[in-house]
């Protein structure tokens, strides 16, 4: 029975700590940093904008999809004009990217404008109060 301080040492780590628990409120968001963080996930979510709208694309132009809207399209309006013409891979991939950058540019401003607003109502409302906990 050695009783040195390596020794009690061990024995305190190997106890478990409690859990601490701490209640936070959430007072102020940061508007630079809600511009930031929504200015990133709008380009995320326009990123898998433009990828899904082309991957469509491509599945409906293999399945053959396309080819009998086209024939239906030219019996009900005439042969002379093909939907084809109008719906081909860079119009599609032009009009994603532009749907794209106005849905990162309309994000933004929300993620701005959110902040704003969040900020206003907590000085009236007082915040959100959070729990954390350590284990």
């Amino acid at each position: 029975m050695s009783n040195t301080v390596a020794d009690r040492l061990a024995k305190k780590t190997r106890k478990k700590a409690p859990a601490k628990q701490v209640r936070l409120k959430l007072v102020y968001v940061d508007f630079w940093s809600a511009v930031k963080f929504s200015f990133m996930v709008s380009i995320c979510l326009a990123v898998v904008g433009v990828v899904a709208a082309i991957l469509v694309y491509v599945v409906l132009q293999t399945t053959g999809v396309f080819g009998r809207i086209d024939e239906l399209f030219m019996d009900i309006v005439g042969e002379e004009n093909s939907l084809m013409n109008y719906i081909g891979f860079p119009q599609v991939a032009f009009f994603s990217v532009i749907v794209g950058v106005l849905n990162t540019i309309v994000g933004t401003a929300l993620g701005a404008i959110a902040s704003l607003v969040y900020n206003l109502l907590v000085r009236v409302l007082g915040g959100f109060q959070l729990g954390f906990s350590s284990n």
